[in-house]
């Protein structure tokens, strides 16, 4: 092709417009990876333009749904022909049409963004909001809908409690799931049936230039998949680098990397278990580091959009030089099995050459997923989308890809994700396309960040309206006076002092120990050099290491507190048990009765020691009682504990006293990180929109499944057969159960043959507890609206009771209550009964709840009238035959290893759920991602496991120059005769030592970064405060001991000072936080002029470096000087980033890092 204003290419029209059609997709792929969202539909979506803007790497995009319609070059990109591009064309421009909506920009998550004036982030096209928002119809004839009873509502709950004020939501008045079977419609007068995100959105305008016409569609866009269709090729075939952003520092790309495998729940710095195991025999140690690089860059374009499917060529082009394609290609499919990419309401590309024959041979196998809840949608279309990538594996032997169905037993999908509409949807507050709803189920999302797959859909897919909470919540006395804010926090920490001793006794985590990289060339995104080095398995078996095996912290991580908005368990390095309790209530505020100062301290091994199933409530009433006996504790003490209690038992779903002690918290340690919030327009526009984008999954509701055949042998070919209620057999090559825990141990599905004894045992001794929800509908707010929660203290079962065990029965009922003005548009509170009181509401009626709840309130705000709601709801989902409950807890007979059990396959029965998902029970990403972990399970039954190429790396060879070598070049190499690889390392390390002694000794040593100059406020706390808490601590030990002369240890006073700390006022703080800011401020002038004074460095040392290397010209062959150079970034006499002037004599270099 010759550049210019004319094209001349010998090849057939047709194929080179597949050729125009393919390099433009590549190249509009690459750029709208790196687009930043808030400019992009005014200039180009180059990413060097946007990275190079002072936009700053913390906008990551969140683009505009059409960039679905990426594999559309005909009618989404503009070519110029003005540059050539090999024989293609280069793209300069993208534009969107006038329905595409531009997404504002965040500061703090990339295209995450919580700052408009929706509290969520950015706006749908209203046709998409309408499709997941409030669809109408159902998929069947049958006008009748099933009203669970544990939904049951109304002004008359049942027929013997009389009329009332309440909405009644039976069938004649509202059908309970009308709009949830409205999602099963195909006939939607807002959208086609076969509409979506790409296919509702303007197509982009295009404008190609005259001589060369891009052809179009006339006629109506069809959803296919073919849209996206990849030509299939070998990494082999594709070239290193092509996704590295030219215009980017390397450093910042590292970083984006390492910050990418944080977000996807994996470690950047060591090889995942299962990455150990399919590696220990093909890579050394040397070679870890290049294989996480690779990984994170592939990771870093995923996250940076998700929108958009990672390629097979993209993941090549992370590796920085041809001899990592091989890891490359691991780490691709093994990110993409596994669904840390791709994973969502994405469209993934058609990578087959051809269709299958018309003569198939063999039949179409099936996968039949149970269960349409998080679980069993995110499994179903992520078998949908890998089917579609490995497409040509089927297509090569005559078959069509796997057909995947999903059962529901309902007439609405979500499961345990239950958005009801309320009667009235007259909103404000809220988009106007946003339903107005209450959330009978899951409600909360606990935290954005640190890898909760969920960002990725809601945020960066579905771009759903969302509200973050605050934990500004009020707490009122039963007489409906508000708590004193002092009281309140001191005593919550005496229940967080009584939880953290509790939880010394926990059982010990355990780690899985695997390869880890150099952690200085990752975060430096440098690869390292050399070939040699045995594999991590034989290095292991030399040393007896037991690598993947589990290994107990050494360090314990203890629970420090809960939060307030989910109940969840904090968690800090050690424990509280070894700090006596006298001293601890002296520095939390306490003071110590003077008739009790001789009290023991808090002996928790009676406990523990009294039952073989030790459970945590009797640890921590025991707890409650010593402190009763040590302080002064009201009945409002008492009350306020108890409250914590409540929120404890509403976070497991569970009474404290029938949750294992060892083992309650076992997923401590992963929860996510960020603001939690509420989704504007209900929860279940998420898994609406999992199963709608890109097309809608083959849903079958209300086929509730009675009995499934399976074969437990490990043949992949063997069927198994689902029997369903209505009397329909559907026979699978695989089935995923994702019932509920409950369902299971209710036995409402037989297996045949049954289960095997150890599956049972899971099932039979893991917990499956309640929580229930009273729906209270008003016309006016007489509460504070900016308060998004409510707490409510309860008494015992005697008013004023100082008897720990009559709080038990009450203290859940209403503890706490839910403003959801800002989330459903309406005046809506949400009371949660959690405990004894969750189990308590399943047995009462509408009316006696409502009528009580309603008391409650006028007592709270008896300033203001409170009227009866105009609509009520009452959960219970202990009634509900497709739920039996609300999630998963650790028993007292039940172990972590039971979440372990509970996920692992029988034959080609697969199990997913909440309660087969160890490190995230009890919550919607956690069943999303046990949903991925069963579709990666199937797909490696069908596929095999991972192929590893052979050799995986590559040995360095170099190549002959196709000139005569002269006769200097026929002279041997200077000292490589007969020499030893370790006289060589030791030869060109003590070569490399003189080096760098003649650059110090000119230069002085390399700059350093700024280090962080006071960064840390509690060290400037500590050194103010230690002299007053030794003293404290040293008080509270006299006391204890009666001892005039007895001193607090420097244990203990450490240990204090972080209790005063964490429990200390934010105005206490703000001083030590001042001062650390001014620490910075001086240490950021100093970083100011760190890279010139690095560059200049750099650039002397080189010229050292060159002069003393040609005074010496003996020493190094031509082949060690020329790795020498390429380890320092420098490739054919140019100094493209001289950064480190040592490295090749060690294993620490770039290989090919520019």
């Amino acid at each position: 092709m010759v550049a210019g204003s004319h094209i001349k290419i010998d090849l057939s029209e047709e194929t080179r417009l597949a050729q125009l059609r393919r390099i433009a997709e590549l190249q509009g792929r690459i750029e709208a990876r790196e687009v930043m969202s808030p400019w992009f539909n005014k200039k180009s979506l180059d990413r060097r333009s946007y990275e190079t803007q002072g936009y700053g790497q913390e906008t990551f995009p969140m683009l505009n749904m059409g960039f679905r319609n990426l594999g559309a070059p005909d009618t989404s990109l503009t070519p110029d022909t003005s540059h050539g591009m090999d024989q293609a064309l280069k793209i300069e421009q993208m534009q969107f049409g006038e329905n595409a909506y531009a997404a504002s920009h965040s500061h703090t998550n990339g295209w995450l963004n919580n700052g408009n004036v929706q509290n969520g982030i950015q706006t749908p096209t209203v046709e998409v909001q309408q499709q997941i928002q409030s669809d109408t119809g159902d998929i069947s004839a049958d006008t009748s809908v099933e009203t669970p009873q544990s939904y049951r509502m109304s002004s008359t709950p049942s027929k013997s409690s009389g009329s009332s004020s309440n909405t009644s939501a039976d069938v004649a008045d509202i059908k309970l799931e009308s709009d949830e079977t409205a999602v099963f419609h195909s006939g939607n007068k807002n959208s086609s049936p076969t509409s979506s995100l790409s296919s509702q959105l303007s197509p982009a305008k295009s404008s190609a230039p005259s001589t060369l016409q891009l052809p179009t569609n006339s006629g109506k866009a069809k959803r296919r998949r073919s849209s996206l269709k990849v030509n299939k090729a070998s990494f082999s075939d594709f070239r290193p680098r092509t996704s590295y952003p030219t215009n980017i520092p390397h450093e910042e790309v590292a970083r984006q990397s390492v910050e990418a495998a944080l977000s996807s729940r994996l470690n950047p710095f060591a090889l995942h278990a299962e990455e150990h195991q399919l590696l220990r025999d093909h890579i050394c140690h040397l070679h870890v580091s290049a294989y996480l690089n690779v990984r994170n860059r592939i990771l870093r374009l995923w996250v940076r959009n998700p929108l958009v499917s990672v390629t097979a060529e993209e993941a090549a082009g992370c590796a920085y030089s041809s001899k990592w394609l091989g890891l490359a290609e691991v780490a691709y499919e093994w990110l993409l099995r596994r669904g840390y990419i791709n994973f969502g309401c994405v469209e993934v590309p058609d990578t087959s050459n051809s269709r299958s024959k018309k003569h198939k041979l063999k039949r179409r196998k099936t996968i039949v997923v149970v269960g349409a809840g998080m679980a069993g949608l995110g499994c179903a279309r992520q078998l949908d989308g890998l089917f579609s990538h490995y497409r040509e594996r089927w297509n090569s032997t005559g078959e069509e890809p796997p057909h995947v169905i999903l059962l529901e037993g309902r007439a609405r999908i979500g499961g345990r994700i239950y958005s009801h509409p309320l009667k009235n949807q007259n909103t404000s507050g809220i988009p106007k396309q946003s339903r107005s709803v209450a959330e009978m189920g899951a409600h909360i999302i606990t935290g954005f960040d640190h890898g909760n797959p969920l960002n990725m859909i809601i945020r960066g897919q579905l771009a759903l309206h969302y509200y973050p909470l605050k934990d500004n919540s009020s707490l009122y006395d039963v007489d409906g006076r508000i708590v004193n804010w002092k009281r309140d926090k001191m005593v919550e920490k005496l229940f967080n002092d009584i939880l953290e001793r509790a939880s010394a006794y926990r059982h010990k985590t355990t780690t899985n120990i695997t390869a880890e990289g150099d952690r200085e060339l990752i975060e430096s995104g440098r690869d390292p050099i050399g070939d040699t080095g045995k594999a991590i398995s034989s290095v292991e078996g030399e040393e007896d290491m037991d690598i993947d095996k589990p290994h107990e912290t050494e360090i314990q991580q203890v629970t420090a507190g809960l939060d307030k908005l989910t109940g969840k368990a904090h968690t800090v390095a050690g424990s509280r048990k070894e700090v006596a309790t006298s001293v601890a209530a002296a520095a939390m505020g306490w003071k110590i009765v003077a008739n009790k100062v001789f009290t023991p301290d808090l002996n928790l091994e009676g406990v523990v020691k009294s039952s073989k199933y030790p459970t945590l409530g009797a640890a921590l009433d025991e707890g409650v009682r010593h402190y009763q006996q040590l302080l002064n504790l009201t009945p409002q003490d008492l009350r306020l504990l108890n409250w914590h209690f409540a929120n404890l038992e509403y976070a497991n779903a569970a009474p404290v006293d029938k949750l294992s002690l060892g083992g309650w918290d076992q997923d401590i340690g992963n929860e996510f990180e960020g603001e939690h919030a509420q989704v504007i327009g209900g929860y279940q526009q998420v898994p609406r929109g999992i199963w709608q984008y890109p097309t809608k999954l083959d849903l079958r509701p209300r086929k509730a499944v009675t009995k499934v055949e399976y074969n437990p042998s490990p043949d992949v070919d063997a069927t198994t057969t689902v029997h369903c209620e209505d009397g329909d057999v559907i026979e699978a090559d695989h089935i995923v159960l994702t019932t509920p825990l409950g369902v299971l141990k209710h036995r409402s599905i037989s297996f045949v043959p049954e289960l095997p004894s150890w599956k049972q045992h899971s099932i039979d001794h893991l917990g499956y507890g309640i929580l229930n929800k009273v729906i209270l509908v008003y016309e006016q707010p007489f509460w504070d609206v900016d308060m998004d929660m409510i707490g409510l203290l309860r008494t015992g079962t005697t008013e004023k009771s100082s008897n720990q065990d009559d709080y038990k029965w009450n203290r859940g009922r209403f503890y706490l209550f839910w403003n959801c003005i800002k989330t459903s548009g309406r005046p809506v509170l949400i009371g949660l009964m959690a405990g004894e009181a969750a189990h308590h509401a399943e047995m009462l009626s509408d009316e006696f709840i409502v009528a009580e709840v309603t008391e409650k309130l006028a007592t709270m705000f008896r300033d203001k009238p409170v009227p009866r709601p105009s609509e009520s709801i009452v959960t219970r989902w202990g009634k509900d035959r497709f739920a039996r409950g609300t999630y998963s807890y650790v028993g007292p007979k039940a172990h972590s290893s039971d979440y372990d059990s509970m996920a692992k396959p029988i034959g080609n029965l697969h199990f997913a759920g909440e309660a087969t998902c160890g490190t995230h029970p009890a919550t919607v990403h956690g069943a999303y991602i046990s949903g991925l972990r069963a579709a990666a399970e199937v797909i490696d039954n069908l596929l095999g496991p991972i192929v590893i190429p052979s050799p995986l790396v590559p040995t360095s060879s170099i190549k002959a120059e196709s000139i005569a070598p002269t006769i200097q070049d026929q002279v041997p190499e200077p000292s490589t005769t007969m020499e030893s690889p370790a006289i060589k390392q030791a030869r060109l390390e003590a070569f490399e030592t003189e080096i760098l002694k003649q650059i110090f000794s000119k230069l002085g040593p390399r700059p350093d970064k700024p280090g962080k100059a006071g960064a840390n406020p509690f060290l400037l706390y500590s050194k103010d405060k230690w002299s007053e808490c030794k003293a404290k601590c040293d008080d509270a030990r006299r006391i204890a001991l009666g001892n005039p002369a007895a001193k607090a240890s420097r244990n203990e006073v450490r240990t204090a000072l972080g209790l005063m700390w964490r429990e200390a006022s934010n105005e206490i703080k703000q001083p030590y936080v001042d001062q650390t800011v001014s620490n910075r401020a001086v240490n950021h002038e100093s970083a100011a002029t760190f890279q010139d004074r690095l560059l200049e460095w750099d650039a002397e040392a080189m010229s050292i470096r060159r002069e003393y290397v040609q005074s010496h010209p003996d020493v190094l062959s031509k082949v060690e000087e020329k790795d020498m150079w390429q380890a320092l970034g420098v490739y054919g006499g140019v100094d493209r980033k001289a950064k480190k002037m040592s490295g090749y004599a060690d294993d620490s270099g770039s290989d090919g890092v520019a």
